[in-house]
């Protein structure tokens, strides 16, 4: 029964070919694949094309559902909803899905499918015809993606688009030309409205750069730079733009061109110029480096003539590029200087602390910077500047707080800071002691409440590596006798006991103020400490073998290495100390305070 069905129904379907062949004509091409249905959703016919799409006679695909064709379950529901409708309804539908096909084939295919009447009216069979529209979905997909990276581009950088007829004379402007012209977005524009908005000044030369790129003995390029007054607006612009032509047997047939608004560079690098005549003189005799950047091209513009005393190296040696001069503050510092100047790119002024470490020698330098915006007519931050003075000399009142709270030591800085002191804090003893050796001259208060054993490596550590920064220890009253007196020996100036919240102010100025009496003169030179502290360890261990008059073989033994590694590290200890011979290396750690490890009451050198 279910065969004389099949027979009925691809007899119904070959009767009714004809009304395929005209859905196919009144497609724009000949479709690939055409197809027709019965009430069970079953194929009754499928031409050469779609037999050969699944690899399928026709004796093996009529009768077949979607689902015998192992066709994806959500795809089967889908199509399968289809007929179901166009049985029901009798309505067209067209659509358009994916498919894999046994042989393989994926693409993308559109299909129309639509219903055949019987004699009675009702729907016998549904006709279906499909084509691959994989190529035509990737070429607008293409232009998709090409016509959205043209406007972002466009749009990102400010640039006006235009084409012109070099026969016919004809214009075509976007809107944003035509607002560079002081045009509405459908103003009709030709070649006298364009000359009309050009100063007249400046015309005699656009006309000369436009013969010369229509010119066939030339390259057709077209590049120039000039001012436009806006018809309807008034406002002077300084337009920059370029293009080029194309030509067809010696003759200019097309051109396509961009412009770009430059006015507000044009007026702050106008702005810069007639400032600079007026505290060029203040600035060559400060003690304070003046700076000023443009924060779009992200650049250093100008510097004053104490940039070379700051920095160690001579102003066209330094870099131009934000990113590059960040390089030369310390690493600890630098998040907070990038945030710093984003703040004033943005519209604030801004005043930040930091180390540079000068490129020349690698010596530490402490910086206060006072940054601010310039404003252009219109109120936009088109410079920033900003006056940067030297801390490092004579300014010794630094307290450095270690504590392993951070809203303990937090609320330890406010009231140090109302003290009139400059206060900088650290999570840690492993934090404070990596950077002690280059710190200024101040005190240390180490937390012992949030942590007793960073403190008392911390006084251990700076009394083993000779820096002299006075440390006094914070504690409550409820603590053991036996820290008290292990704190002490370490070497803390003062150990105070601080549960009174009301007294905390003047107990912390009384002992940060014989605190800075037990500083003492300082025994080594700031810059070769600075020097040492860029070692690695390893390096370190190298160097204090050398100071103590150890040969390469005497330091391997002790430091469980080969002589050939020691002789390794020994060269790039030469190399991040600038030394050029031992002795060079001792002098300089002598003046960092680094001594020779007394043996036997005298210390021994030996030549290496």
């Amino acid at each position: 029964m279910a065969t004389a069905n099949l027979t009925d129904t691809a007899s119904i379907a070959a009767a009714h070919i004809s009304r395929a062949r005209f859905l196919e004509a009144n497609l724009s091409s000949i479709p690939d694949y055409v197809y027709a249905f019965d009430r069970q959703r079953r194929f009754a016919y499928a031409n050469p094309a779609m037999l050969a799409l699944f690899g399928l006679s026709s004796a093996q695909m009529l009768g077949k559902t979607f689902a015998d064709l192992d066709y994806p379950t959500d795809l089967d529901e889908r199509l399968s909803g289809h007929i179901d409708r166009i049985f029901e309804d009798g309505v067209t539908i067209e659509d358009e899905v994916f498919f894999r096909s046994p042989t393989g084939r994926a693409a993308h295919f559109s299909y129309l499918w639509g219903p055949v009447f019987g004699e009675d009216g009702c729907v016998e069979i549904v006709v279906g015809v499909s084509r691959d529209t994989s190529e035509r979905r990737a070429i607008e997909e293409a232009l998709r993606r090409s016509e959205a990276r043209l406007r972002a581009a466009t749009e990102l950088v400010g640039i006006g688009i235009y084409s012109w007829d070099p026969i016919t004379g004809a214009l075509d402007w976007d809107e944003r030309l035509r607002r560079m012209w002081g045009l509405p977005a459908d103003a009709p524009v030709d070649m006298n409205v364009y000359e009309a908005g050009i100063h007249p000044d400046d015309l005699p030369r656009v006309r000369q750069a436009i013969a010369a790129c229509i010119d066939p003995a030339g390259d057709g390029r077209y590049s120039v730079e000039y001012r436009v007054r806006g018809r309807d607006d008034g406002v002077t612009r300084h337009i920059a733009t370029a293009g080029r032509t194309t030509f067809a047997q010696g003759r200019p047939v097309d051109f396509i061109g961009a412009a770009i608004d430059v006015t507000a560079q044009r007026r702050a690098e106008a702005a810069i110029r007639a400032n600079e005549a007026q505290f060029s003189s203040f600035a060559a005799n400060s003690s304070n480096l003046i700076w000023i950047g443009d924060p779009a091209a992200h650049t250093i513009t100008y510097r004053s003539a104490a940039f070379e005393r700051i920095w160690g190296i001579p102003i066209e040696d330094a870099a131009d590029d934000l990113s590059e001069w960040i390089k030369d503050v310390h690493p600890d510092d630098r998040q907070q200087v990038e945030h710093a100047l984003a703040a004033v790119a943005a519209g604030e002024v801004a005043q930040f602390e930091y180390r540079l470490i000068r490129p020349g020698d690698g010596s530490i330098r402490w910086l206060r910077d006072t940054s601010f915006p310039i404003l252009d007519d219109s109120g936009a931050v088109t410079r920033i500047g900003g006056i940067v003075e030297e801390l490092t000399k004579g300014d010794i009142r630094h307290v450095y707080i270690v504590s392993g709270k951070a809203a303990e030591a937090r609320r330890l800085a406010n009231v140090v800071r109302g003290l009139g002191y400059r206060v900088r804090i650290f999570e840690s003893a492993t934090a404070f002691l990596n950077i002690a050796a280059v710190l200024a001259t101040g005190c240390v208060v180490t937390d012992l409440r949030t942590g007793a054993d960073d403190g008392l490596s911390i006084l251990r550590e700076l009394k083993a590596r000779s820096i002299t920064l006075p440390t006094l220890a914070l504690d409550t009253s409820g603590a053991e006798v036996t820290t008290a007196v292990a704190v002490m020996k370490a070497g803390a100036v003062d150990y105070v006991i601080c549960d009174d919240e009301a007294l905390l102010p003047a107990t912390l100025a009384n002992a940060i103020a014989e605190c800075e009496g037990a500083v003492r003169p300082t025994t080594h030179d700031e810059n070769a400490g600075a020097r040492i502290a860029r070692l690695t360890p390893r390096e370190r261990e190298v160097l204090i073998g050398l100071v103590d008059g150890g040969t390469n073989k005497i330091i391997a033994q002790k430091l469980g290495i080969s002589p050939r590694t020691v002789e390794l590290h020994r060269s790039q200890v030469m190399n991040r100390l600038n030394a050029g011979s031992l002795t060079e290396i001792l002098q300089i750690a002598l003046a960092a305070g680094i001594a020779p490890s007394p043996q036997d009451g005298t210390a021994k050198w030996k030549s290496t």
